[in-house]
């Protein structure tokens, strides 16, 4: 069993880095300011999942929470897709913050590299951010969500 749930795992983890790689150069191509609203954006959802009983299952049907992961991250990567800009920075943010919370504290480890990326993109949010708006940057250190 121990094979399948690894094999599962890297499965996952594979999926989750072709659409970052795709999330983080949509991130790259933002202006420093729709980068700022973004962090914003990202923060809020992320302080939203953290609120649900079951984070990683965020934006998931009810019925679909016994699922290994939930359909957020797939939401986001296609909403991040569209061609309407205000689509895609909500697309972004709602991948970000589910995919954050899902490889958060996972025991897999196929799924941490992800996890530091998602770090390091969430860090430079937090840092574009902070430079719009010096009290923001103070909110997302000592926001609950973004621990």
């Amino acid at each position: 069993m121990q094979i399948v749930t690894r094999f599962i795992a890297m499965n996952r983890a594979w999926q989750l880095q072709r659409q970052f790689r795709q999330i983080d150069q949509s991130i790259s191509a933002l202006p420093k300011r729709t980068r700022a609203r973004l962090g914003i954006m990202t923060l809020r959802e992320i302080g939203q999942a953290s609120r649900c009983e079951f984070p990683h299952l965020y934006s998931t049907n009810p019925e679909q929470r016994y699922m290994p992961w939930g359909q957020g991250t797939e939401i986001g990567f296609s909403r991040a897709q569209s061609d309407n800009p205000e689509v895609s920075l909500r697309g972004i943010a709602l991948w970000l913050a589910v995919a954050y919370h899902e490889t958060k504290e996972s025991p897999h480890p196929s799924l941490q590299p992800q996890h530091r990326q998602l770090m390091r993109v969430l860090r430079e949010l937090r840092d574009a951010t902070g430079s719009e708006q010096p009290d923001t940057k103070a909110q997302w250190m000592r926001s609950g969500a973004a621990a």
